[in-house]
């Protein structure tokens, strides 16, 4: 299932983030090794079938963080404590890391099993501000959608409908 422009524009709209796609002219944006840590992470969670992962998850988050300098730091945070979690027990980066040795890593630090807190301990930062940010982005698209069966989810026309199994 390839994930497209308008899988972005989808996301972005339910996030209430607008629904353009900014330049990084103004340097807002993360930097190239940041946006790899998050397109990696996203080959890791998101489910195999999925394709075109890096445009979408270039263009969502670029468009996510405008104008929300707090929440970027947040993120490029998370993304820092996660790339020392993978140097510290890996010896390498959190990208450069094959694709199992990556879940092996989330698994590790506690990812999987850690509630959301964007305060809280280096799980639940990265469970917040990566591992969720990105469930949420890819959930929200028609494509996501139509991976759980909801191809209209609840706030799209026909969504409530689909969503109650209504036909």
């Amino acid at each position: 299932m390839e994930l497209t422009r308008r899988d972005v524009l989808a996301a972005l709209a339910a996030a209430s983030a607008g629904c353009s796609f900014p330049e990084d002219a103004s340097g807002d944006g993360f930097s190239s090794e940041e946006t790899e840590t998050l397109v990696s992470l996203a080959e890791v969670v998101y489910p195999s079938d999925v394709t075109s992962i890096e445009n979408f998850v270039r263009d969502y988050s670029l468009a996510r963080v405008e104008g929300r300098g707090e929440y970027r730091e947040g993120m490029r945070d998370a993304i820092a404590e996660l790339d020392e979690h993978a140097e510290t027990f890996h010896d390498q980066a959190f990208a450069a890391l094959p694709k199992p040795t990556r879940d092996e890593a989330l698994r590790g630090l506690g990812v999987d099993a850690a509630d959301p807190d964007p305060e809280g301990a280096t799980r639940e930062r990265v469970r917040y501000y990566l591992v969720n940010e990105l469930l949420f982005a890819l959930y929200t698209t028609p494509t996501g959608g139509e991976l759980l069966g909801t191809e209209n989810p609840p706030g799209h026309p026909g969504g409530t409908r689909s969503y109650q199994g209504a036909r």
